[in-house]
């Protein structure tokens, strides 16, 4: 089996990966995160899409020193009055970029949505696609886990590594 390369990034679709896992009924340790993408994946950047929402400043700094790089979208305010943060192009262009420009060796994407079909199919076919990692077997696009063939993993197998103990408050 070939090593991995020391430069590969992570491009985080950070709602889908925080809904994915709680969805499972546990919470990511966000801090083990990004030492398993650094140790597993040699992950130098990990970058975190998210929309910006007011009042959540200090989860924002604990994410970077955690050492997550951050990347803000403005948000709307869906007909459920929640937050919508629509990161998807974004994500897309900045990985997108930076393969051109050949920034990574490869590339680490996070999520379950099926929208990035063409990212990961495109990275896939030009070798720089290093894994898929879905926070959700379950709610995983079958359009996703069939471009990312066998590069798919999930965060389910690592839920005793990565999860965040809750502490009892009785």
């Amino acid at each position: 089996m070939s090593r991995v390369k020391e430069n590969n990034f992570a491009y985080i679709d950070g709602q889908n990966l925080n809904l994915g896992v709680k969805s499972m009924g546990w919470n990511l340790d966000f801090k083990k995160f990004r030492v398993y993408l650094k140790e597993k994946y040699k992950v130098s950047n990990a970058y975190y899409f998210v929309g910006l929402v007011q009042g959540n400043e200090k989860m924002y700094k604990m994410l970077q020193e955690f050492g997550y790089i951050l990347l803000f979208k403005p948000t709307v305010f869906g007909d459920d009055n929640k937050p919508k943060g629509n990161i998807d192009a974004d994500l897309v262009l900045h990985s997108a970029v930076d393969c051109c420009k050949n920034k990574f060796d490869k590339a680490v994407i996070v999520t379950s949505d099926g929208d990035f079909y063409s990212l990961v199919d495109y990275l896939y076919e030009n070798n720089k696609l290093l894994v898929v990692i879905s926070p959700n077997r379950e709610k995983c696009s079958s359009l996703l886990r069939k471009s990312g063939k066998e590069k798919m993993r999930y965060l389910d197998k690592s839920k005793e590594k990565l999860r965040h103990k809750i502490k009892s408050t009785a």
